[in-house]
């Protein structure tokens, strides 16, 4: 079975192409791939395949086989594995995904994608409540991106145990589906620092609907302005959220190498 192993920011995902079928139990190929010292190693598995309401579908599944519904990183990836191949020579793109439809952009140079742009849709706000995980009270903001993520607005970001923190919340009784968890500071009115724990995969190096959940959470808060740069452990993704319209992402995409899996 062909491959292609592909990354944005570090958030890296094993890419199938569907277009013409799949493997059987997705969700176990997806924990096999996955698998860092025994698999292809991965954030998860994304399948490209065909839709009857878009161009494509983006069908995910997290490193632990759960299935995620929307994944910003992994879209851009997307976008450029279809056009890099010569599955479409749109530049303008509309996926369908679990959180609902997504735009892409695709910025090209010498024929290749570089960097895309995505439509993330309307950030929807919940009100903050207050949360008590590894022995302390936190305020969390909750978002939805089309995927649950619970925005934490901490001093320190660097300095948290998520590997212990991070379980707490994603698997809180608040949160029966689990949660996408983002702990955040604010530099400034354009510049944000973040490291996220995925559900279904742990810390991550970048996550791209937690970026933008963040942004949504510190604009509601007073945080933050409407445009912001959001610094990840790997790399930055440029956010913009005007007044009354969707959140816009844009952001590299990279392929990493491609390979022939046994199963």
């Amino acid at each position: 079975m062909r491959f292609t192993k592909m990354e944005g920011l570090g958030n890296d995902y094993i890419y199938l192409n569907g277009l013409d079928g799949l493997p059987e139990d997705l969700p176990g190929l997806a924990r096999r791939m996955s698998d860092r010292h025994f698999g292809v190693g991965s954030d998860g598995l994304i399948c490209i395949c065909p839709s009857d309401r878009a161009d494509f579908k983006m069908l995910m599944f997290n490193a632990d086989g759960s299935q995620g519904e929307m994944c910003g990183n992994g879209i851009r990836c997307l976008g450029k594995y279809v056009y890099d191949k010569g599955l479409t020579r749109k530049r303008t793109l509309t996926i369908e995904t679990g959180g609902g439809l997504r735009t892409l952009e695709l910025l090209t140079e010498d024929g290749l994608v570089k960097a895309v742009r995505v439509n993330m849709g309307h950030p929807q706000v919940g009100a903050a409540m207050e949360l008590t995980a590894g022995d302390r009270l936190w305020q969390v903001i909750p978002v939805s991106m089309g995927n649950p993520h619970a925005v934490l607005f901490v001093d320190q970001p660097e300095e948290l145990d998520l590997a212990t923190l991070g379980p707490s919340f994603e698997h809180h009784p608040a949160f029966p589906s689990g949660v996408n968890t983002e702990f955040i500071r604010c530099l400034s009115q354009d510049r944000l620092v973040m490291r996220v724990w995925e559900r279904g995969s742990g810390e991550t190096m970048a996550c791209g609907t937690g970026a933008c959940a963040a942004l949504a959470a510190a604009v509601v808060q007073g945080k933050c302005g409407r445009q912001a740069a959001v610094e990840l452990p790997g790399g930055v993704l440029e956010l913009s959220w005007p007044a009354g319209q969707e959140m816009i992402m844009t952001g590299p995409a990279t392929t990493v190498f491609e390979g022939e899996y046994l199963i």
